[in-house]
């Protein structure tokens, strides 16, 4: 790999269109988008939160409190089939694809048990020898997400060790609860992964605060969906049609260990978004705050993780 002697990690942020319940086809987008950002010099490969089969926004799969409906089964029922176990058919060409480009892959699925039908918001990491390197399942799905997602329990806070520091990740609105963040840095993480589907303005103060927090690299890739990428025949026309035609705008960005942007924005298109991330500048940044180190209180302060 490039770069390593200085300590220069090379990443790509996917900000990606799913094809929206298709899961043979997103894994087909995704290896695309793998290869391409791989030879543009790509080591670590970067994909939003759901990428397949898709974050089925604003749907309500026919729940209602005390009651659902046939149709909203049936649309639930697409979802489950489009959904991917692990391991399997998509994540070997996921691996491959990793093991081709020779870098790590984050994506993130929505993931069937492989005996049960409960579903999970799931995050994949691949290493560049293509084995899955890490799962980490969303520990508390957001809202209306309940009703589709179930809550992470195996194997809580996986991370990857890389060339360039320890590398974990935390979907969405869990980078809010501050016990899972600090079960993070406590791991050494230097790059946190924040997988999401969230555009708003809030979230981009979030990230920046995280990046201060964690004295880490905060890793923010989001989705580009418009309303004319649901396929026409789900059974809820009515809740597709009261969707902004720009529905996920996304707003993919790396921050810096100090809260600043390592590069703007992207807003309002598919991209992929290339930085360049000095890893010397991590530990620099703790130099007089280190959140589990040095500034930790291990005395008056402990956290137990059940991570198991």
């Amino acid at each position: 790999m490039k770069d390593i002697e200085k300590n220069i990690c090379r990443i790509a942020l996917v900000q990606a269109s799913p094809i929206m319940f298709d899961k043979a086809a997103t894994t087909d987008a995704a290896v695309c988008a793998i290869e391409e950002a791989a030879n543009n010099g790509a080591e670590l490969i970067v994909f939003p939160e759901s990428y397949i089969p898709c974050y089925p926004y604003g749907m309500t799969f026919g729940f209602t409190v005390g009651a659902r409906t046939q149709a909203g089964r049936e649309d639930w029922k697409r979802y489950y089939d489009a959904s991917v176990v692990v391991p399997g058919p998509e994540t070997k060409r996921l691996g491959e694809a990793a093991k081709k480009a020779r870098a790590y892959v984050s994506i993130g699925i929505t993931e069937r048990d492989a005996v049960n039908a409960t579903l999970y918001c799931t995050n994949l990491i691949f290493a560049p020898d293509g084995s899955l390197a890490a799962k980490h399942r969303k520990l508390k799905p957001t809202g209306a997400e309940r009703v589709i997602w179930g809550d992470g329990y195996e194997g809580a806070f996986p991370v990857v060790e890389t060339p360039w520091g320890v590398m974990g990740s935390l979907i969405c609105w869990e980078n809010y609860m501050p016990l899972a963040r600090t079960a993070l840095y406590a791991k050494g993480t230097a790059i946190y992964l924040a997988p999401n589907t969230n555009d708003n303005p809030e979230w981009q103060d979030t990230i920046k605060h995280i990046a201060i927090e964690g004295h880490c690299y905060v890793v923010n890739v989001d989705q580009y969906i418009t309303k004319s990428m649901y396929p026409s025949d789900l059974h809820c026309p009515q809740e597709i049609a009261a969707l902004k035609d720009e529905v996920c705008i996304g707003g993919s960005c790396v921050i810096d260990p100090y809260g600043h942007y390592v590069n703007e924005p992207v807003w309002n298109k598919e991209a992929i978004i290339y930085a360049d991330l000095d890893m010397n500048a991590v530990p620099m940044s703790r130099m007089e705050f280190d959140g589990v180190g040095h500034y930790s209180r291990p005395d008056v302060l402990k956290l137990t993780v059940q991570d198991n």
